[in-house]
């Protein structure tokens, strides 16, 4: 086991108002029923709440039960969706800002084209098709419609999905002419979220992007959601049972570094872990690196499954803890070692690669372990973290 040593030049990030308690949010993306039972419960302990767009009707009942939950509706950015085209006529409803229909007699020029002309289909995703983000006569219906439906149906807020940055999303290995760099693929993208921001504004509608990778991509986080209200990250520090983040130039740091910035600006910041249920280690490790940054608006939820947005995943009992007030932001304890310290607690996270030694970390009184246990100090070994209370 390794000794803590502390650095002379520990290094200390800005410290967001609140952070003591947990926010969660509840993606259900996949139209499986919910009973009115579920809605009342998910409203009362959920911050966020995303529908589909032909799920309106729930919001009421979610609103009954907690008046403060924030209910967003799913829309993606980048692609409109033959399926949802019936016989030339588009849904009523749609998971896009755009109709396939509307789209395919009117204006073929939204789809965007690969080197050879053709257009761009979702792998893995049939059905999607990519459409051009930086033409602004589609950024201007995209928003029109959503903003239209969204404030008609009632809806808190707007999850735009798929917020890309490499040029070969979803079609590996090649670019689309247009854009045929990162660079310009992301520009185009920054067009329409600056574009379209001032309507979502106007009509009262938060938004918030899914910006998964953002970390391999240096400021693009910020860069975004410079135009929005807030970021989704959805792999967040574990990407399964055994493969979690460590620190590294395009690692831990610069994730976590999503919730800090988004809190300094007064942003929404939805991370999402990827583990199973009763896999311990990487819920603690992202939890508790969720607890060194968040504050006021901040939310976590982990997920067990790619794309398993059906019924809540369970609650867990950390979720319901008090920390007290953050006596300040979190700093750097060691290498690599990351501590903040609550008036009811302190968190911990020991973000060296997951096959390094354990490090022991005093903690400067009496805590409780998540076991119950009494500890004036902790182990950890790399890729973990605790959540520990204290007397207060």
């Amino acid at each position: 086991m390794a000794a803590l040593v502390t650095p002379a030049n520990a290094v200390e990030q800005p410290a967001p108002p609140g952070g003591g308690t947990v926010q969660s949010f509840w993606l259900h993306m996949n139209s499986t029923p919910v009973s009115d039972e579920v809605l009342a419960t998910e409203a009362r302990r959920r911050a966020y709440i995303v529908l589909n767009a032909w799920e309106g009707g729930l919001i009421p009942k979610l609103k009954a039960a907690n008046p403060a939950v924030q209910v967003f509706v799913y829309k993606d950015l980048s692609s409109t969706r033959s399926y949802a085209c019936r016989n030339g006529v588009d849904d009523a409803q749609l998971p896009t800002g755009v109709g396939y229909c509307q789209a395919q007699k009117d204006h073929p020029e939204w789809f965007l084209l690969d080197p050879n002309g053709r257009r761009f289909e979702y792998g893995g995703y049939s059905g999607h098709w990519q459409m051009d983000v930086g033409n602004t006569a589609y950024q201007d219906a995209w928003a029109a419609n959503v903003v239209q439906s969204s404030t008609k149906a009632g809806f808190d807020g707007v999850f735009m999905d798929n917020a890309l940055f490499p040029c070969d999303a979803y079609h590996q290995g090649v670019c689309p002419a247009k854009y045929p760099t990162d660079a310009a693929l992301q520009d185009a993208y920054k067009s329409m979220l600056a574009n379209t921001r001032d309507d979502f504004v106007a009509a009262g509608l938060k938004t918030v992007a899914n910006l998964s990778n953002a970390r391999l991509h240096a400021g693009a986080w910020d860069a975004y959601t410079q135009h929005l209200d807030g970021g989704f990250d959805e792999w967040w520090l574990t990407f399964n049972d055994n493969d979690l983040l460590s620190e590294y130039p395009e690692g831990w740091s610069r994730q976590v570094a999503q919730i800090t910035s988004n809190e300094a600006r007064g942003k929404i910041t939805w991370v999402q872990p990827h583990h199973s249920d009763g896999a311990d280690r990487p819920y603690r490790f992202a939890l508790a690196s969720y607890l060194l940054a968040a504050g006021d608006k901040a939310a976590i939820a982990s997920i067990d499954q790619t794309d398993g947005y059906g019924d809540p995943r369970p609650w867990r009992t950390e979720y319901d803890w008090d920390l007290g007030a953050p006596t300040g932001p979190y700093k750097s304890v060691g290498a690599n070692i990351f501590l903040r310290e609550f008036s009811c607690g302190t968190v911990v996270v020991n973000a060296n690669r997951t096959d390094t030694k354990a490090v022991d970390v005093p903690l400067g009184g009496s805590h409780l372990t998540e076991r119950g246990t009494t500890v004036d100090r902790v182990s950890l070994a790399g890729t973990s973290g605790a959540i520990l209370r204290a007397a207060c």
